[in-house]
């Protein structure tokens, strides 16, 4: 049983290319803001989106060895649709919402200063458009490269 896990390609192609994503999260927050993050290797939302790097990879992966035309494709292709506007759409809102909650809070501190400490909301929940389109292509290479190239 070990040995069948540990050689599916479908799935260690995918749990890749959600790990580069991951990890190419920190190496843009070093090159871009001259900051060594490396917590954020745990952190959802950002560029690009490994959750549709996860997905995209999979989905490709399946319909480059069993067909386009194939069952399996099409459920991991419509898991994967229904992350990525999970992603977009949903966490995303949240995420703008924390924000503004954030700011009220802010600002509710000012005025009452003593006895009110809040916890502030995770913000960076979701994704861009952008984001989810680069996490995705990422994800589409990935398979790519483990189905079609080694």
């Amino acid at each position: 049983m070990l040995t069948e896990l540990f050689s599916n390609r479908w799935l260690w192609t995918a749990v890749m290319a959600s790990t580069s994503a991951q990890v190419l999260k920190v190496l843009l927050i070093l090159l871009l803001e001259r900051r060594w993050r490396p917590e954020v290797v745990m952190e959802t939302g950002g560029m690009p989106s490994s959750h549709s790097a996860m997905v995209a990879a999979l989905s490709t992966g399946l319909g480059l060895t069993e067909g386009w035309d194939s069952p399996l494709f099409a459920a991991a292709a419509t898991f994967a649709l229904i992350v990525m506007y999970d992603a977009t759409g949903v966490r995303h809102s949240s995420g703008v919402q924390a924000k503004l909650l954030n700011e009220l809070l802010g600002e509710l501190q000012a005025v009452f200063r003593e006895g009110f400490a809040p916890i502030p909301l995770k913000v960076l929940l979701g994704h861009t458009y952008l984001e989810m389109v680069i996490g995705a292509s990422m994800g589409v290479l990935a398979a790519w490269l483990a189905f079609r190239v080694l």
